[in-house]
Parts: C-alpha cells; structure tokens; sequence
C-alpha cells in the first residue's frame, strides 16, 4: 500500500492533539466526564493499527495537546510573577508542554516495544502500560501527579472505586474499559457477536457498579463537629515579599478573623504570615492571646534554623499550629523553580523566574508527626503535595482530619487553581476523610469524606469560610495498600500478556 498521504498525516496528528484535549475537558472547570473514555477510544482507533516505529511521536503529539492545554496555567507564574518577557515565557510553557509530553511519548514507545504488532496483545497491555506511566510521572524528576484521567471521575461513575483502588485504580479501569469496548468492536466487525458481547459487558460494568459502591462508607463520623473558620485574605502576589506592606498583610488576616477567636479550628493559608517563625515571635504571642480556650489556629509561615540533616542553616515552607493545639509541618514534596531552583549554580541570574521569591526552600524530613487541634490529629499539607495521591494517603494514617492550604495566586484566572481544588477533593474520597482547604485567594473550600464540596467562598475576594467539619475514625481500602493492586496488576497484564520470544510469527496490524 502507497504511503500516507502529507494530508492523512496532517490529519492523523491533529487528532492526536485532539485526543489529549479532550482529556483536558474532562478536569475542572469544564467537567466533561464522559470525554475521558471518548478521549481513549480515539487514541486507539489512530494507535492500534500503527507500526510499533511511529508510536513516540504520535505518543508525543497526545501528550502535548493533553499538557499544552490542561498544565498552560504555568505561563501565568512565568510571566506575570516571574518577570519574564510574554514571548520567553510561552517559549518556556512550550518546552515545559513538550518536556511533559515525552512521557505518554515513552509510554506509546514501551507498550509498542513490550505487545509487537498483534491486536490482542496490544488490547490486554494497553490499561496496564497507561497506568505504569502515570506512576513513574508520579516521581520521576520529583514528579507531576497532575492531570491523571482518573481525578475527573471524583464527579463521575467511577468515583465509588477510588477509596478502593486510589485514583491509579480508578485510571486503570477507565482505560480498560474503553480499551474493552474497542475491542468488542473489532470482535463485531470480524462477525464475532459472542466476543463482542462479552467485551462490551466488561466495558460496560464499572460504570454500573461505581455508582452501588458510593453508598459504601470506609470510615465513621465522629458524633460533635468541628467549628471551622478558614480566613482568604486574597493579598496580590505581586506584594507578598514586600517588607513594606508587610504590616498591611498581617492586619488583614487579624481583622478578618477578628469576631472568630472562639472557634474550634481556624486556619490561615500557605505563607499568611510572611516572616520567618524566628522573627514573628510577638505576632504569634498576640495570636495566642487572643484566641479561646480551646480554640487553635493553624496558618502557613516559613521557617528558617539549623537542619541538623543539612548541617546548615536553611529555609523552610511551613505551616504550625498555636492556641490549643501544637505542632509545627515543614514541607516535603517542593515545587522546582517555586521553591527551589534545579542546578541553581547554573541558572540564577540568567532570567527573573529563576530568582523568584522564597525559592531556596529545603525539603522537611520524611517522618514528621500531624499537628493537634485540640484532642485531634491533623495532618496537614502544603500547595503541591496534595497532588501525590500516595503520599497523602500514607501520612493520613492514624489522623482524623486532612488540611491543605495554598497560595495559587501564581495562576491567575486560569484552571490551575480550580484544578488544584478537584485533586484535593479526590485526596478526601480516597482516604474518605473530611478536608479543610485554605487559599490566598481561593478556591478555600470544605471537602467533606465522599469528595464533595460543602462550603466554599468566590475566588479573589478577601472574605470568611465558616463551617463544620466531621473528624473520622477508620481507614479506607486504598489507605491500607495503597497504589500498589493497581500497579501489581498492570504488571501482571505486562508480563503475561506480551508475546512469547519463540511464538510463530504473526501477520502484523499495520497497513505499510
């Protein structure tokens, strides 16, 4: 058969884009669950016919229409708070776009390599090949647990798997059931009507059951709730590290939380107090006066002192708890560039976003205790970390409730925020805890432990979130094994379903 055609070649690859933005449309704020299998279907039907040499690139093109729409939010940080031109840094959110993409590139290029050219082997190795690249995504490089397919399903059919599985599982059966259906089509065009049927039930199962499994309930309510006010004091970003409106910040987040000294939790957000605990000694004295006897407020503040495991001095991201309640958190998982400069010897100096403000932040140690809040224990994360759906539910052991906050003024108006507030939520259905999350300038927001949002305030309003909150006893499936059924799965179709070295040749998929 002739080659294709520079127009099918067109064609196929903006499709493949496609493919990867329809993905993007599943996430908030747009919502369309739906496209997520729909996204999949159409990666198979231009994937699975292809010869095993062509699959980076066209791995490539999907991941870039998939990053390049659903992670643009970083131009904002780039540009607006990084002093950097705006075509350095749609140069910069390009490359990053296209760094991201290698990874479904490599993705396509292992499943090519790992099943050969038969349909079948190709069908079964799919699921399992998706899932093991979203996890090495996880970590590898410090990790970007962003835009996982599964996270969208926190308000779809499949969000009764996720306290079982955690969101890789929740992943690996929407691939695997759109992989099913793929293949009950083919079965059906090769005039096999029982096979189809049966792959078309398969595909079709998940999406019954999720919905029975939202009735179940893996922890239990305790009888009294918690009291809650989380203070959103929307300070602009371009002010933050300003030591000359530093009074002006602090006295905002005073007077917000003037009439709410008495509740049981308050909490401030990422860095709401700017000065490093050393130096903010008063404040933290005049905050403890003021609150009730039983009250604890919880707010961000960086730390700065000696590490014992660094033998120097060092900054850190913090958050602590003062009044009735006690304990200081310092942040593990940083974010490159915002808080800490890759080969900085190399790169200070060079452009405005690579000295941003408070980016020589140290990691804090791997083993650190949930702050209290009164008789409970709260573990709390900071920005970033929220997004490790492993790390989260292995330090939500023996904790009663979840809080996260953050400053996600660096992303503007655009989705990242809202983004950031869907992966909190299914952080609070996989370990089916309630979560407290509080924003510089939003989304603040009440996560209740079935992932739905009971209270929130608007974005970019300096305002109050009063509430309740349920802490929990108990601890869900995923909790107790984590991502390792899932990923111990996808292995298994890995290794038992790719095509025995001495196996008779087979007629390939491919046209040419």
């Amino acid at each position: 058969m002739s080659p294709d055609s520079k127009q099918t070649r067109l064609l196929r690859g903006s499709a493949l884009v496609l493919a990867g933005v329809l993905q993007t449309l599943t996430f908030s704020p747009f919502g369309f669950t739906w496209l997520g299998p729909v996204s999949v279907l159409l990666l198979l039907a231009i994937v699975m016919p292809r010869p095993s040499a062509r699959l980076f690139f066209y791995g490539w093109l999907f991941g870039l229409g998939l990053f390049g729409s659903g992670a643009s939010w970083v131009y904002i940080s780039i540009s607006e708070y990084g002093n950097t031109s705006a075509p350095l840094a749609a140069v910069m959110t390009a490359i990053f776009a296209a760094g991201l993409a290698l990874f479904p590139a490599l993705t396509l290029w292992g499943w090519g390599k790992l099943a050969g050219e038969r349909a079948l082997h190709r069908l079964i190795l799919f699921p399992g090949v998706w899932i093991i690249g979203d996890w090495v995504r996880s970590w590898l490089l410090t990790g970007f647990p962003w835009l996982y397919l599964g996270t969208a399903q926190v308000d779809g059919p499949l969000a009764g798997f996720a306290p079982i599985t955690g969101v890789h599982g929740v992943t690996l059966l929407l691939v695997a059931s759109a992989t099913a259906l793929y293949g009950g089509v083919m079965l059906f065009r090769r005039q096999s009507r029982a096979g189809a049927a049966a792959l078309t039930l398969l595909a079709v199962l998940p999406w019954f059951a999720g919905p029975l499994l939202q009735s179940v309930h893996w922890t239990k309510r305790d009888a009294e709730p918690m009291s809650i006010t989380a203070v959103q004091g929307n300070v602009p970003q371009l002010i933050k590290w300003d030591p000359e409106f530093l009074k002006q910040q602090i006295e905002t987040y005073l007077g917000l939380t003037a009439g709410d000294w008495n509740q049981d939790l308050i909490l401030w957000p990422e860095t709401a107090i700017p000065v490093t605990q050393d130096q903010a000694g008063p404040l933290i004295e005049n905050i403890a006066g003021k609150l009730g006897p039983d009250s604890t407020l919880i707010t961000g503040i960086p730390w700065y002192g000696f590490s014992d495991a660094l033998e120097d001095y060092t900054f850190r991201n913090s958050i602590m708890a003062i009044g009735n309640g006690t304990g200081m958190y310092y942040k593990q998982k940083l974010v490159p560039f915002g808080e800490y400069v890759p080969l900085q010897q190399y790169l200070r100096g060079l452009i405005g976003f690579f000295n941003l403000p408070m980016s020589s932040f140290s990691p804090g140690p791997s083993d650190q205790a949930p702050l209290t809040a009164g008789s409970h224990k709260v573990m709390p994360f900071i920005c970033y970390e929220i997004a490790y759906p492993d790390f989260v539910a292995r330090n939500a052991w023996n904790t009663d409730l979840l809080i996260t906050i953050s400053n996600d003024g660096w992303f503007g108006h655009s989705i990242g925020p809202l983004q950031h507030l869907q992966i909190a939520r299914m952080r609070a259905l996989e370990t089916g805890r309630f979560l407290l999350r509080g924003t510089n300038n939003g989304v603040t927001a009440i996560i209740d432990d079935q992932g739905q949002i009971t209270e929130r305030i608007p974005q970019f309003e300096k305002t109050v979130m009063r509430g309740e909150v349920y802490t929990v006893t108990g601890k869900t499936p995923y909790m107790a094994a984590g991502s390792w059924p899932a990923l111990t799965l996808a292995l298994i179709l890995i290794v038992f379903a790719r095509p025995r070295r001495l196996a008779q040749p087979s007629r390939q998929t491919h046209a040419g």
